[in-house]
Order: C-alpha cells, then structure tokens, then sequence
C-alpha cells in the first residue's frame, strides 16, 4: 500500500479494511486510530466512531507529491491527514483552514516558509513534476495581458464540492467574456491528458475562448508567462501565488478568501489576512505529512524537497527510468479499470 509508510503504529499494527466488519474481526477498539482516504462517507464507521467519542482522520494528497501522476500509481511523498474535514470541501472548516485562520506564526517560521517558497521556485515544482519545462512565446503587445485557465478533472471531489456547479467549459466561457482582449491559455490537467480521468472541453468551446492550448509543457512554464491564472480550485492557483502571480478563483479553494487573491466567492469562515509566507507555512510546513522518497521515512519538507528535485533530474535526464515511469503510468490505470469491469457483473470491488 502506498500510503502505508506515512503511519505510525505499536508493533506495526496498521489494517487496512473496506468495512466496519471487517475492522472489528481484525481488531478495532475503541483505542484505535480511524483513518478514510478521501471523502467519501461510511455512515457505519462515522456512527461508531461518534458513539465511542473517536476521530476520523481523513487523508488526501498533499501539495507537492511526486514526479508523476497519482492517477498513474505514483508512489506520493506528502498527505494531508486532516482531523476535522478535508482542504478542499469548504462546506466545512479543516484542519487547514484551522491553522490558516488561528495560528500564531513567528518570525523564524515566516523566514523559514520564504525559504521553502524559494526552493519550489527555483526547482519549478508543483503538485506533479513530470513535464518539460520550456519558455513559450507570445507577442505581448498585440494584447492586453496573458491569462492562463488552469482545466482541472471535472468529476474530482474539489470541483464537486468546491466549484459551485461550474465546470471547466464554464471557467474558460467566463474568462473570455470577461478578458475579450486577453492571450488565453488553457492548460487541461495531466490526469485528464493521461486518459485516467474525466474533463475534456469541446473544440467548439476551446476554438471561440482560447488561443492557445498547452499540453505538453509543465505548469511552471505556463505561469512564467502569465500575467494572471484563472481558476476554479486547482492547485495551480496555489503554484502561481508562489510565483507573484495575480490568481482568480471562481471556486473556493483552500488558499482563497486570505486576501492574497481576488475571489469570485466568499467564506464567511476565512476572516483573516495572511501574507504570502505565511500561506506557506501552513500548507507546505505545518499541515503535510512527508516522507523521503529515498528511505519513506518520515521528514521535513526540505528534505523532500531536496530529494524530489533529484529523483525528477533523473527522470528527465534518464530515458530508461522514464520511460519505466511512463509505462507504468500507462498500463496500470487501463488494467485495473479493466479487471474493474470484468468484476462488475459479480458486484466485488477492488
């Protein structure tokens, strides 16, 4: 199991089970940790854990995670193990939010979060790694700005909790009605080049509102030449922040509603003003979870950071170990949606 290495427990006592059943046979009590991936609702698991006075722990990819795709079996190197909610539903507070909101941040947490900012920048990180960066020209001059519209997989639990009902045809529709002069770039996301998931937008639609669409080239490269990014949730927004770039959301993201962007909503919640690096502190320093991705021991985002930053030169700089990466990518998505359908007549989940 891939998120294994990110708990710790007596003896190694860590189960894995799909069922409050199958829990209890294989040991719960109410001393135990419950930890659900995800959002996702397990009313039995929720009631016991409400009857027996314990907390649920949900868990999610974190923000700066690995070379590749997580919808390709990338192994992650940070989680989100949230407490009260989850980051990206702002029906609710999390664990995030709690600390974006209430924590008192010092003066050597802000220098070292700079620091941390500074060296995703320089290492042109984000949430992925694995496209080329590459300068992309555009005649400035025959426009008023570029604008980039971040595409996000449309059926993901942020876009159904966090957009409002907007999807990524109607992000891209009101970005070019409201910027008719703009450069526009429409970046689709990775997971959904990669055929694992769902958000494609019409020729129709990218031919009228976008001038160009970018597919084969990191984020990095698409924010260097941005004057603004539009967004509905994505992490890109995020990414962009971190560069000085000026982000619209039409969502309710987890870094909106801090003053550092221009929201097209609003959270009644989210009533302080924080600056850049102390964004920063929150969601790469105090709330993730890391691991090395060289021992998967548990450590601080500079390490991981460190460690990333060689594992994606290997990749790009070997082709043998890129395309071992690729190819897993590839296959196993499309064998396990295989062996999905094959189970579906005999109602088993895998």
């Amino acid at each position: 199991m891939q998120i294994e290495p990110f708990f710790y427990a007596p003896n190694n006592q860590k189960i894995i089970c799909k069922t409050l059943e199958e829990a209890q046979e294989k040991g719960l009590d109410t001393k135990s940790n419950i930890f659900i991936y995800g959002i996702i609702a397990f009313p039995k698991v929720e009631q016991y854990a409400k009857e027996n006075n314990m907390t649920i722990y949900r868990i999610e990819d974190a923000f700066i995670r690995s070379i590749a795709l997580g919808s390709g079996f990338a192994k992650p190197y940070s989680l989100s193990i949230d407490s009260r909610g989850i980051y990206f539903d702002p029906r609710t507070p999390s664990d995030l939010e709690y600390l974006l909101e209430k924590h008192e941040f010092s003066d050597e947490l802000r220098e070292r979060a700079k620091k941390v900012r500074e060296a995703v920048v320089a290492s042109k990180f984000s949430k992925y790694n694995h496209l080329t960066h590459q300068e992309i020209q555009i005649d400035k001059d025959k426009y008023d700005k570029v604008i980039l519209v971040t595409g996000q997989v449309e059926d993901d639990m942020s876009i159904k909790f966090g957009a409002f009902g907007l999807n990524n045809s109607d992000l891209l529709e009101m970005v070019k009605e409201k910027n008719p002069d703009a450069y526009i770039i429409y970046k689709p996301h990775p997971d959904v080049l990669s055929g694992n998931r769902l958000g494609h937008i019409s020729k129709e639609i990218t031919d009228v509102c976008a001038n160009e669409i970018q597919t084969d080239i990191s984020i990095d490269s698409c924010i260097a030449v941005s004057d603004e990014i539009h967004t509905l949730t994505s992490g890109a927004g995020f990414d962009a922040l971190l560069r000085g770039k000026a982000v619209f959301t039409y969502g309710m993201p987890f870094y909106a509603g801090w003053g550092l962007t221009t929201d097209y909503r609003k959270c009644e919640r989210r009533t302080r003003r924080l600056s850049l690096d102390e964004l920063v502190a929150s969601t790469l320093i105090l709330f993730p979870r890391y691991i090395s991705p060289k021992t998967e021991k548990f450590c601080e985002v500079e390490q991981t950071l460190e460690e990333l930053k060689e594992e994606q030169e290997r990749y790009f700089n070997n082709r043998f170990y890129r395309y071992k990466v690729n190819l897993k990518g590839y296959f196993l998505p499309r064998t396990r949606k295989t062996i999905r359908a094959i189970l579906k007549p005999f109602k088993l989940k895998i």
